[in-house]
């Protein structure tokens, strides 16, 4: 590789690190993971730093191959035998105490959700990208993150309520019927967000 390109490469990745790092623990819910994640997805690119460092965005194409890499490693036969321990240690103060529930609960919520409904929803509501913007980062179409959002966030939704995590439904939501306003709110068909 050109000393040029090899320095483009450096300054791009020193710049994305610890937002690529946040995204791929957000994806994954592992600290871990999420290094080994990046380590690949910066190793991929390295690769292919000859023909990708004309890419306008960067960040983006970094999200792509780290979520890419995130659903590949779903598929192998070791990922589908791990197992993550329900039970959190216990913590000192009630503040702590509700604080770390509530992120167990998340996890726990977010860990049922596939690889790629993990992804759709932390792009689109951590970090607020638009559904076009995510179907880009993805190679989906935008029906596609609009369905598995609303799938996701609806799962979400299932789980943290039979937890009493969040506030209880509105009527509406435990008849099943929604409102209009609801299915087609501020960030399209995934019902108003999270």
């Amino acid at each position: 590789m050109r000393e040029e390109l090899r320095e483009s490469f450096v300054a791009m990745a020193t710049s994305e690190l610890n937002q690529l790092r946040r995204f791929a623990y957000a994806v994954c819910g592992d600290w871990h993971r999420a290094d080994d994640l990046v380590q690949a997805a910066l190793e991929r690119m390295y690769v292919a730093w000859p023909r990708a460092h004309d890419v306008g965005d960067h960040g983006a194409y970094a999200r792509k191959v780290l979520v890419r890499l995130a659903i590949s490693e779903t598929r192998r036969p070791w990922w589908r035998r791990e197992r993550v321990a329900d039970n959190m240690p216990e913590t000192s103060g009630a503040d702590i105490a509700a604080d770390a529930a509530e992120r167990h609960d998340l996890a726990q919520a977010l860990a049922g959700l596939t690889a790629k409904q993990r992804a759709i929803v932390v792009l689109r509501f951590m970090e607020d990208r638009t559904v076009a913007d995510v179907a880009q980062i993805l190679g989906i179409a935008p029906g596609t993150v609009k369905r598995q959002s609303h799938d996701a966030i609806g799962h979400l939704r299932r789980h943290l309520l039979s937890n009493d995590a969040v506030a209880p439904a509105t009527a509406d939501e435990r008849s099943g019927s929604a409102s209009p306003a609801d299915r087609t709110g501020a960030h399209g068909a995934t019902g108003g967000g999270i």
